[in-house]
C-alpha cells in the first residue's frame, strides 16, 4: 500500500510539474509574431523603393491633372484607409486572442457551438462596408463618364496601326476639312487642348482595338473599330506636356504607339487653331504660340529592322 501510494504521488507530481524557467532574452510567441510583422512591413517599404510621400498614395499614380482624376484619387485613398481600418481591427482581434486565450494548462477550455451576436456582427459589417464602397464608386463613376450637351472643345481621336490622328471638327481648314495632326513612324503626334474648358474626346479605331491612355489623367478608354460611339469628357486643370500611350496590345509596333498631350491656355489654344486653319503644320503652329514644336515627353521609336540579325 505504501509503495502504491508513493507511485501515485510521484505520478501526480510529475503530471503537475512546473515548466522549466524561460531562458533570459527568449521571446514568447506573441513577441515573435509582432517582430515578424514589423520586419515584413519594413521589407515591403525597402524592396518597393517607395518614398514616404509615395507610401501615402497607396500605389496610386501622382498625376492628377483633371477633376475626374482627383475624384478617383479621393475614392482610392478613402478605400485604402477603410481597408487599413478593417485590417487593424482584425489584427487587433488576432493578437488579443493570442494573448487572452493563450495556453495556460493541459485542461481543455469550454467548448461552445455558436455565438449569435458575433455571427451577426461578422455578417452585417462586411455588407455595410461593401454598400458604402459601392455607393461612392457609383457616384464617382457617374461623374467621370458624364457627358454635357455642349462641350467647349471636341477632339476626334482616330487610332490606327501604329499611331494616332487628332482632329478638331469645330475648326475648318483651307481645304474645308477639320484641322488635324497625324503621327508617323518619325513623328510623335501632339494633341493640343486648353485648360479650364470642357473637352470631349470621340475615340474610334481604323483596324483593331487600341486604348487611349494618359497616365496623369488616371483614366483610359478602349478604342474600338466599327460604328461604336465611344467618348468621354474632362477638364484639364494645369498646363504642361503629358505622355500618352496605347494601353492595348495591338500588334508588332504597339510599343511605339505614343502621343503627347500639350495643355495650354485658352488663348494659346485659340491661336493654335487659327494657325492650323491658316495652313501651318502642327510644329509650326506650336512654335507660333511659344510652345516646343515637337513632343518633349517621348520620342519616336525606331522601327527599321533592316539591321536586325534575325
Amino acid at each position: 500500500m505504501v509503495a502504491e501510494g508513493s507511485a501515485q504521488s510521484e505520478s501526480r507530481t510529475a503530471g503537475n510539474a512546473p515548466l522549466p524557467p524561460r531562458r533570459p532574452g527568449r521571446r514568447g510567441p506573441v513577441q515573435r509574431a509582432i517582430a515578424v510583422a514589423g520586419i515584413g512591413v519594413a521589407l515591403v517599404g525597402v524592396l518597393s523603393a517607395c518614398s514616404i510621400e509615395d507610401a501615402f498614395y497607396f500605389g496610386w499614380p501622382r498625376g492628377r491633372i483633371t477633376p475626374d482624376a482627383q475624384r478617383m484619387f479621393d475614392l482610392w485613398i478613402g478605400s485604402a484607409i477603410a481597408a487599413l481600418a478593417v485590417g487593424v481591427f482584425v489584427w487587433g482581434l488576432i493578437f488579443w486572442c493570442l494573448i487572452r486565450y493563450r495556453k495556460r494548462s493541459e485542461e481543455l477550455p469550454p467548448q461552445t457551438r455558436f455565438n449569435l451576436p458575433i455571427e451577426l456582427l461578422y455578417s452585417v459589417t462586411p455588407f455595410l462596408i461593401i454598400s458604402v464602397l459601392f455607393y461612392y464608386t457609383a457616384v464617382v463613376q457617374t461623374d467621370v463618364v458624364e457627358l454635357q450637351d455642349d462641350p467647349d472643345v471636341v477632339v476626334d481621336v482616330t487610332a490606327f496601326k501604329w499611331n494616332w490622328e487628332f482632329s478638331y471638327p469645330q475648326a475648318t481648314g483651307q481645304d474645308g476639312r477639320p484641322v488635324s495632326t497625324v503621327g508617323t513612324s518619325s513623328y510623335v503626334p501632339v494633341l493640343v487642348v486648353p485648360t479650364d474648358q470642357r473637352v470631349r474626346f470621340v475615340v474610334q479605331s481604323q483596324d483593331v482595338i487600341h486604348s487611349f491612355w494618359v497616365p496623369e489623367m488616371l483614366f483610359k478608354r478602349d478604342v474600338f473599330p466599327g460604328n461604336i460611339d465611344n467618348q468621354f469628357e474632362t477638364t484639364f486643370l494645369s498646363e504642361g506636356a503629358y505622355v500618352g500611350r496605347c494601353a492595348e496590345l495591338c500588334g508588332v509596333y504597339h510599343y511605339s504607339m505614343n502621343f503627347e498631350v500639350r495643355v495650354v491656355s485658352p488663348d494659346q489654344f485659340q491661336r493654335f487653331l487659327e494657325a492650323k486653319q491658316a495652313g501651318q503644320s502642327t510644329p509650326e503652329a506650336l512654335a507660333a504660340i511659344g510652345e516646343e514644336p515637337y513632343a518633349i515627353t517621348t520620342t519616336p521609336i525606331p522601327t527599321d529592322r533592316s539591321d536586325s540579325p534575325n
